[in-house]
């Protein structure tokens, strides 16, 4: 699969904002600043696709863009350490649960995890909730260039462990949006739900 059409088609803050589901979804969920933004512009190849923010908690909203008319990219809101209220950030949990576990179009979640840094508590909190939803799973490991060839395997390994502790077992991708790592492997996986 090549991305070649990009139309961004609205931000939602609840199912109910949602486009009618009838095309694929495919999620990005990650922790706030893990690099959803950045994974989302590579794969489009676009600058500024989706905004990208040293302010963590920049994305406040379910951000739908279709892509090639076939399926949507949403860019779900980043969890934990965004400056918002206790009251703001537990209605972002609900909304995102409510998302994974009852959207029926959602066809598969990119979990994504930094992998300069062992899975936090919030991290395993999102793959013990992502063993509800019916979409197939990936674990995708961002800012792989900020490591050496010796500590993304370590990385690799830790996270698998960790998964392995609540009895996952899913493809894990290593990615790095500045070198583009990791765009072929996830095009291809994300191609099968094209129909193509």
């Amino acid at each position: 699969m090549e991305v070649q059409h990009i139309t961004f088609i609205k931000s939602a803050e609840s199912l109910g904002q949602m486009p009618h589901e009838g095309l694929p979804e495919i999620a990005f969920i990650g922790r706030s600043n893990v690099g959803k933004s950045a994974l989302l512009n590579m794969l489009c190849r676009r600058k500024s696709l989706a905004r990208i923010s040293a302010t963590p908690g920049k994305t406040q909203t379910f951000n739908f863009y279709q892509i090639n008319h076939q399926l949507y990219f949403v860019d779900i809101p980043g969890y934990g350490y965004a400056k918002v209220s206790k009251r703001a950030r537990a209605q972002w949990r609900r909304q995102i649960a409510a998302y994974l576990t009852q959207r029926i179009t959602l066809s598969a979640v990119l979990h994504l995890v930094d992998s300069r840094h062992p899975p936090t508590d919030l991290d395993q909190e999102v793959m013990i909730l992502l063993r509800e939803t019916d979409a197939q799973r990936f674990l995708v490991l961002t800012k792989a260039d900020k490591l050496s060839g010796n500590k993304i395997t370590q990385s690799v390994q830790t996270v698998r462990k960790t998964m392995e502790a609540y009895g996952i077992e899913i493809p894990v991708i290593v990615t790095s949006a500045t070198q583009r790592r990791g765009r072929q492997e996830l095009l291809e996986r994300i191609g099968v739900f094209t129909g193509n």
